[in-house]
């Protein structure tokens, strides 16, 4: 009897590598690992993250930055001991953490790869689109969960990423990561070690969406020391005339209206972007960078 995948909140019960949302196989499919010098500053520090891009995807975004290796399927497949030595390779590099990229649709290989325990914080980097009982099997494997928070209206969610208990799935995701890791913890360099830190991509057009993340990131943090990143790099790359309404890129006036509101939410702290970061110039390119060897 063949192997069904039900990892994701899709449930799509596919033969991986033959069918499914995903479109991957059941081994990973990496696309780059190299140095990343462009996350949260407690995440890339000096010596930059090590990221890992997985390639494939549970969510397909219409407007995903990355789609040539999350839909279009780029990247090189590799054992999970192949996976576990590009880590190592970073490490040796200098790596402040490794850095899991959109890693969700290949979580048991990913779990494997992990175990012994690595020498730097391991951070699973993901769209928030996961089921709670997979996340369980990362428990103790994983010091830093990245997840986005893309959406709490879940007609935003159904149009752009195909996902309509989108914001659901998400809440109780995140609070899961928390369960499992708790509170944040910096070193002395300020660079983080473990802990929760959402992040918020706003999409032109839409302030209300965002305004609802504020609002419920304002609430899940009145008891946590948990961190928040609202990002304003949207960029239209990919062809989105059927969806005109962000066919274009953040105005200054609506990101200011969300950095006003942030300003008096009390129990968020973190990051936030200018707005001059949209642009093609900060997205990684995928030409299988530290894959060369494998």
């Amino acid at each position: 009897m063949e192997k069904r995948c039900s990892l994701c909140p899709r449930a799509c019960n596919a033969v991986r590598g033959k069918e499914g949302f995903c479109k991957m196989p059941e081994q990973p499919v990496v696309a780059r690992a190299a140095l990343h010098f462009w996350e949260e500053p407690c995440i890339s520090g000096e010596k930059g993250s090590g990221a890992v891009f997985f390639s494939g995807c549970n969510l397909r975004c219409v407007f995903c930055q990355n789609h040539q290796i999350s839909q279009e399927g780029f990247g090189k497949q590799v054992s999970v001991e192949q996976l576990r030595a590009l880590y190592w390779k970073l490490i040796d590099q200098g790596a402040e953490n490794i850095n899991l990229v959109t890693p969700t649709h290949f979580l048991g290989a990913v779990a494997a790869s992990l175990y012994p325990r690595l020498p730097v914080p391991v951070v699973y980097n993901c769209g928030g689109y996961e089921k709670t009982e997979s996340l369980k099997r990362l428990e103790g494997l994983v010091d830093i969960y990245l997840p986005d928070l893309k959406y709490l209206d879940g007609a935003s969610a159904a149009r752009y990423s195909l996902a309509p208990d989108y914001p659901q799935i998400a809440i109780k995701a995140i609070e899961e990561m928390y369960r499992q890791v708790g509170d944040c913890q910096m070193n002395q360099k300020g660079m983080l070690q473990k802990g929760v830190l959402v992040r918020h991509l706003v999409l032109p057009g839409n302030l209300e969406n965002s305004r609802a993340v504020l609002d419920w990131m304002e609430d899940f943090a009145k008891d946590k020391d948990v961190l928040f990143s609202l990002m304003s790099q949207y960029t239209p790359v990919t062809d989105l005339s059927s969806y005109p309404e962000i066919n274009r890129r953040l105005l200054q006036s609506e990101y200011d209206q969300l950095l006003a509101e942030l300003e008096q939410k009390e129990n968020i702290s973190g990051f936030v972007q200018e707005l001059s970061s949209a642009g093609e110039q900060y997205i990684p390119s995928f030409r299988l960078e530290g894959l060369e060897e494998i």
